[in-house]
């Protein structure tokens, strides 16, 4: 009998994680039966087959309708595969005709019910005794006193407004906006004054609450605030039973048109008395009032819902290309998280720039929906509506006011048709920043003409906290109130109706803006969510806003400085300088003579110096916003203390890295200038992880204490004691040394390796001698000593792998064939130290990728699959993050460019497609498309992960050998699992709480579990959960100079794992974290458990019993138990079966 796994399917298939579903997929039951019949036959499950159509289907003459489509597409698409895919996005996020019947069918019912809503006896504003119990007026009534008569009427008018009447609303969220035009009675001339019009308008919506709540065509009747304003509270319908989460109606009360002046409402005049405001009796001194440009166009926005959908309805009307760039620049802006909550740039206000660029004919009614989003996009990406903004107002009446007027009151100034409001008025300039810089990048995207530019431009969402490299959470958000007291923001607050968040948001990126300066590319703010509450309760306070979140998109090339140089003392600049850093900035003398103010940041490692930003910010947030730092939690190093020794704290290790690195450019000097070698060295290129800056934890110069060793005085050579703990891991960095080309080489492999063992030999005696370094000379390696560093010098002779490809016949006849000793030699010694020469440019390229790399891979390894994926691969997989970032910009902190790493993991294609990782950017479009057409020919014979470079462009030679299918499925799922748990903390604003969690394996799915004692665990110390205490591993804690060569490459648990896969490889897999994982987790194959036939090659670890009347061998599993511990007597501590996941 076979091992009945629990959940054995789960890890036995090939299959993929769920990962957000392609727009391609929705095609209908009759296409995916029809291509599922076609894929039936394939060879790979899963892998895209192209379709097999008979000669007459081939050779068809195309049809009328055929050839205008081909010409449609070459005209208004770039290609026919980006044409289905819009099509096919649009047929998922558009409405259903059945079931916008059933909405219309609701709306009629809706308008019903709210004619029948009775009228009320007309009362004093601030007497709200005739509400009923049960229901709450939805506003902030501070201060309560206002001046104002109230009753309710049902409304003059019911009008859909908004994007269900055009046709350009998208799924999942449909909302439909209904326009309640109160009747004239109700208003009274002075209501724009003093937030009367707006209690009013509470009032009414809070009398329709009551009323409808009661009406059982509703199945939830509750309040929010309309696009985040505190001060316009909207009405939601949904409908009872099943059609709930169908539609989503809004009630937006609005008073008659041309009831208010607009000459009142301009941004420069004042609605809102301070001496009312503040509770004071008038002054009377004649002060001027501050203009109040917000609320102003708060009352604005009601006058103008008819007459906008009136002016999108005639644009949009029947041009069905201007309807689909809407809805496509709505999911783009979805995508990006830019559309929702106060001042995000929502779905009307992209609607309303299509119409702008229809009206000054940048966009024309014929477009395709592709053409409407690429000029859009075009247009944003040129167009800084901070500094420049536009109107759809074409009139040349003087009596309308200036764009330089909105742009005094606002910072983002976009007119609509009247010329008197400005649609941007909530948008903040960060925010418009935020969409212009998304927008280059869409540009760029969409410029390249890549094969996944649609799924990258509108199918990968960009959450805040994978877009940016450093987040910070300023909370509680009620500090704002002493941040807007501290920054004088009153008039401010007044305009704002009291909301201190949206008032103190403004002046505070400004602030950060200007401090982080040269360090900084964007700022982004989240935007407070839209809440929704019950009638019943009171509207929530702004501090219920949850967290106000910044975003910090970096630049590499400033980020590490640890001065900010101000003007010289005797400029007038100076004093500013001097406010604007307070204590921080002081007087300094340079090398040039100049004396100039300065701060100085303390950041004396690679990683404090990254979080530079985090000083910044928190010593101008308390400086100028009266905002403690325990109120700013800040995210941007939290995943460092992963890749930190234990006694560094402080260095992420790219000072060690670097150290090594010099180190190794000593070496290759010596090595070019040895005299008395035979043949000139040509080259020596690096090997190994350190040297291109991707190794875990880097070595630290060694110097051993010699009396926790034996020691070997022939061979100069220290050994471990079998009375002490397993001394400290030491790898030795592999350099290859290529020796210039002779005439005197033999032409025969086992010469050539002969020759190359004397040049070994040589070669440690010329460093002895002449350089004084302790060298260990084998026949394939010198190893050599210096400064407390070992390398591994391997000679090479560029002609070998040639020489190993050559196969002779028996007729004498030479030809070339690859054999595995000729790939092999080839991989470690031309492919390995070009790579390795390729991603150290890469690392001072972009000084993120080395600790993006290092984190990717202690999370595989930690996962326990690390022995499954080479080096190199998971090298190229991070390289690929920096060298094609899309639709991100290229990471510049290793958190963040470690999510994209799970992210990228989690999601790629690998059944149908390679990952290109084009280095040096030597490969071309050409050549991509090529490569990718070789990749579909030859799918079957390739490894099941395909990575390509320009040196290796269809073998994927760093994947050859693993992972295997199930081991890159259970690799997409752990990285699936752990991302979403790692943002979460990441985004948590009481701080990440325990970041280890997604790197600690689940031990859960294994067999067997074989625990080892960490006193023969080299790097107990780097394991995950780091041990509070482990054994001294015999190293002298102060460096210095050693005659003798340190142990190296002594790693008992690896040498316990080579026996386990020796002896029992054919029944188990075997899986570690090399970095002090203290268990071995055993999962036993699907085939062990079969009964073999009885032989004698068949006994290894088997036992003989009878079924079924005839004797067969299946395995002895309580004696392969008891084998693992005695194979690692004195390292397994327990071995741990887990036998309620299998039987015998």
């Amino acid at each position: 009998m076979g091992p009945a796994h629990k959940g054995a399917q789960h890890r036995g298939t090939a299959g993929e994680p769920e990962v957000m579903a392609s727009a391609l997929e929705g095609i209908g039951k009759e296409g995916k039966k029809e291509s599922s019949k076609k894929r039936s036959g394939s060879p790979v499950e899963g892998l895209l087959q192209p379709v097999k159509l008979s000669r007459a289907e081939l050779y068809k003459e195309p049809t009328n309708e055929e050839l205008n489509r081909l010409r449609e597409t070459e005209s208004l698409f770039h290609s026919s595969l980006l044409r289905l895919q819009v099509e096919e996005l649009l047929k998922e996020v558009r409405l259903s005709e059945k079931k916008k019947e059933r909405i219309d069918a609701f709306l009629q019912k809706v308008n019903q019910r709210i004619m029948r809503v009775p009228s009320t006896p007309e009362t004093e504003l601030t007497n709200q005794a005739w509400l009923r119990d049960g229901v709450r007026v939805p506003l902030h009534q501070v201060p309560y006193t206002v001046k104002g008569c109230f009753r309710f009427l049902p409304p003059a008018q019911v009008t859909v407004v908004g994007s269900y009447l055009l046709g350009t609303c998208i799924r999942p969220d449909i909302n439909v906006d209904v326009a309640l035009t109160m009747p004239r009675e109700i208003l009274q001339d002075k209501d724009g004054l003093n937030q009367r019009y707006f209690r009013k308008r509470a009032l009414y919506l809070a009398h329709l609450a009551h009323h409808l709540s009661q009406d059982p065509l509703f199945g939830s009747v509750r309040f929010s605030y309309t696009n985040g304003c505190h001060l316009k509270p909207s009405l939601l319908l949904r409908p009872h039973g099943k059609d709930e989460r169908l539609v989503t109606v809004r009630l937006h009360p609005c008073p008659p048109p041309d009831f208010f002046r607009p000459c009142r409402l301009l941004p420069s005049k004042n609605n809102v008395r301070t001496a009312w405001y503040q509770g004071q009796s008038p002054s009377g001194d004649g002060s001027p009032e501050p203009p109040t440009p917000h609320y102003n166009t708060w009352v604005l926005q009601d006058t103008a819902l008819e007459s906008h959908a009136q002016l999108l309805s005639t644009v949009l009307g029947s041009a069905s290309g201007l309807k689909d760039g809407v809805a496509l620049l709505k999911v783009w802006l979805r995508q990006r998280e830019l559309d929702k909550g106060l001042g995000g740039f929502s779905g009307f206000l992209v609607s309303m720039l299509v119409a702008f660029l229809v009206s000054t004919h940048k966009i024309h009614t014929t477009m395709s929906g592709y053409q409407v989003l690429r000029s859009t996009l075009q247009f944003l990406a040129s167009t800084d509506l901070t500094v420049n903004g536009i109107s759809l107002c074409f009139s040349s009446d003087p009596s309308l006011p200036a764009l330089a007027d909105f742009h005094q009151a606002f910072p983002v100034v976009f007119l609509d048709s009247s010329g008197r409001l400005n649609l941007c008025a909530d948008v903040t300039a960060s925010t418009c920043h935020q969409v212009q810089h998304e927008a280059r990048l869409s540009m760029v995207l969409l410029d390249s003409k890549a094969d996944d530019g649609f799924q990258l431009l509108l199918m990968t969402p960009k959450p805040m906290v994978r877009a940016f490299d450093h987040i910070l959470h300023l909370h509680p958000l009620s500090r704002l109130q002493a941040a807007c007291h501290r920054l004088k923001l009153w008039p401010e607050l007044q305009d704002h109706g009291g909301d201190y968040v949206s008032a103190a948001l403004g002046p505070l990126t400004t602030l950060l803006e200007q401090g982080l300066g040269s360090r900084l590319h964007l700022l982004a703010h989240s935007r407070p969510p839209v809440s929704e509450w019950d009638i019943s309760q009171d509207p929530p306070k702004h501090r219920d806003s949850g967290v106000l979140t910044l975003g910090l998109l970096l630049r590499p090339e400033g980020l590490t400085s640890v001065l900010e140089l101000g003007p010289e003392a005797d400029q007038p600049e100076a004093a500013d300088f001097r406010q604007f850093w307070g204590s921080r900035s002081e007087l300094r003398r340079f090398q040039d003579g100049a004396i100039r103010e300065a701060v100085v940041w303390e950041a004396a490692s690679m990683a404090q110096k990254r979080l530079i930003p985090h000083q910044v910010v928190t010593h101008l947030l308390t400086l100028h916003a009266d905002i403690p730092d325990t109120c700013v939690h800040y995210t941007g190093g939290h995943l460092d203390a992963l890749i930190q020794s234990l006694k560094e704290t402080f260095s992420t290790g790219e000072e060690a890295l670097a150290a090594a690195v010099r180190c190794y450019d000593d070496l290759s000097r010596l090595l070019w200038g040895l005299e008395g070698l035979p043949l000139t060295v040509s080259a020596v290129q690096g090997a190994h992880p350190v040297l291109r800056y991707t190794e875990v934890f880097p070595p630290t110069a060694v110097r051993p204490a010699y009396s926790f060793y034996e020691q070997l005085q022939e061979r100069a050579s220290l050994l471990p004691r079998p009375d002490k703990p397993c001394p400290a891991y030491v790898e030795p960095m592999t350099v290859v040394c290529h020796l210039e080309g002779s005439g005197q080489w033999p032409q025969d492999a086992e010469a050539i390796r002969r020759v190359r063992a004397a040049f070994q030999l040589r070669l440690a005696e010329l460093l002895t001698q002449q350089h004084g370094l302790q060298c260990r000379a084998t026949a394939t390696h010198t190893d050599v000593l210096k400064d407390g560093f070992v390398f591994r010098i391997r000679v090479a002779y560029q002609r070998e792998p040639q020489i190993l490809r050559e196969m002779r016949s028996p007729e004498g006849i030479i030809s070339l064939r690859d054999t595995p000793a000729s790939l092999r030699l080839e991989r470690d010694t031309r492919q390995l130290p070009l790579l390795t020469s390729t991603l150290h440019g890469l690392q001072q390229q972009h000084p993120a990728f080395s600790g993006v790399a290092r984190l990717a891979k202690r999370w595989v390894r930690a996962q326990l699959l690390g022995e499954e994926l080479t080096d190199e691969s998971l090298d190229l997989v991070a390289a690929a993050l920096f060298l094609h970032p899309e639709p991100f910009t290229p990471p510049s902190s290793p958190q963040v460019g470690f999510l994209r790493f799970l992210f990228l993991i989690s999601t790629f294609d690998w059944k149908n497609n390679p990952l290109i990782v084009n280095l040096n950017n030597e490969l071309t479009a050409e050549e991509q498309v090529e490569i990718r057409s070789v990749f579909l020919a030859t799918r079957t014979k390739l490894p099941v992960m395909v990575i390509i470079t320009p040196q290796d462009r269809k073998s994927s030679v760093w994947t050859q050998d693993g992972p295997s299918p199930q081991i890159l499925h259970q690799l997409m799922v752990l990285a699936a699992e752990a991302l979403p748990v790692l943002e979460k903390q990441l985004m948590d604003p009481q701080g990440p709480g325990d970041i280890r969690t997604a790197f600690r394996p689940p031990l859960d799915m294994y067999d067997v579990l074989i625990h080892l004692s960490p006193r023969h665990i080299p790097r107990h110390r780097q394991a995950v959960d780091s041990p509070a205490a482990s054994f001294c591993r015999g190293l002298l804690s102060e460096p210095g100079p050693s005659s003798l060569m340190p142990v190296l490459g002594y790693d008992p648990p690896q040498l316990y794992l080579v026996q386990l896969r020796e002896a029992f490889g054919d029944l188990a897999l075997f899986f570690y974290d090399q970095h002090g994982g203290k268990v071995i987790g055993v999962l036993w194959k699907p085939t062990s458990f079969q009964p073999q036939p009885l032989k004698a090659s068949n006994t290894k670890g088997r036992m003989v019993v009878s079924q079924g009347g005839e004797l067969v061998m299946v395995p002895n599993v309580e004696a392969i138990l008891e084998d693992f511990a005695i194979l690692g007597e004195g390292l397994v501590q327990a071995v741990e079966a887990r036998s309620e996941r299998w039987t015998v």
